[in-house]
């Protein structure tokens, strides 16, 4: 089965194939770019699923009609700013969408904070669409923490700031075989595999 995942993201694409591996599904997960680009979506839903189903509509719209489409909205919840940045968690630092930028602004919003009150949850949301208007939501957490000052070389995002609960090490730090067994990705993608397991019987 294929699956045409909403993002020109090549993290994103590169972690949900080996998630999709990992669970043992014969599913492929390519780029947007195989269908000449992701097209321009206005991520202004206001909740992870409101913005994925956008996403994952915009592709759906210029590809086949039996064509399958993933779309993932995520983004890290910090209990010290009322959640935020949230849904904006990829246009922290502005509309460019920066990711190295939005990381060093999160590591001085947050400077001076205590360790009591660096609490944080990754959210994600993976929205499926499919022929005839088929649509399905899965959503994963992870709760943690933020460390002070980025840690980590691998990961992407704010995964070098982010402590899963649990553990002493950032998801930077501890690899992205361990990450996807913790992250509010692998979860959310969990409870997809059940869905696709059906579809692909």
């Amino acid at each position: 089965m294929k699956l045409y995942l909403a993002s020109g993201n090549a993290h994103k694409v590169g972690e949900m194939n080996a998630l999709a591996r990992a669970s043992g599904l014969d599913v492929e997960i390519v780029s947007a770019k195989a269908a000449g680009g992701m097209p321009p979506v206005v991520e202004d839903a206001g909740t992870f699923a409101g913005n994925a189903r956008k996403k994952a509509l915009a592709l759906r719209a210029v590809l086949p009609a039996d064509a399958w489409v993933l779309a993932d909205d995520s983004g890290l919840c910090v209990d010290a700013l009322g959640g935020a940045p949230g849904v904006e968690s990829a246009y922290y630092a502005g509309p460019q969408g920066d990711g190295a930028a939005n990381l060093e602004k999160l590591v001085e919003v947050m400077r001076g904070v205590p360790p009591e009150k660096r609490g944080a949850h990754f959210v994600c949301v993976l929205l499926l669409a499919g022929p005839g208007g088929a649509e399905a939501v899965f959503e994963g957490r992870c709760e943690g923490r933020l460390c002070e000052e980025p840690q980590g070389g691998a990961g992407f995002g704010y995964d070098p700031l982010f402590v899963p609960g649990g553990h002493g090490r950032t998801f930077a730090d501890l690899g992205d075989d361990v990450k996807n067994t913790l992250s509010h990705r692998g979860r959310a993608w969990a409870r997809l595999a059940e869905r696709l397991r059906t579809l692909t019987s």
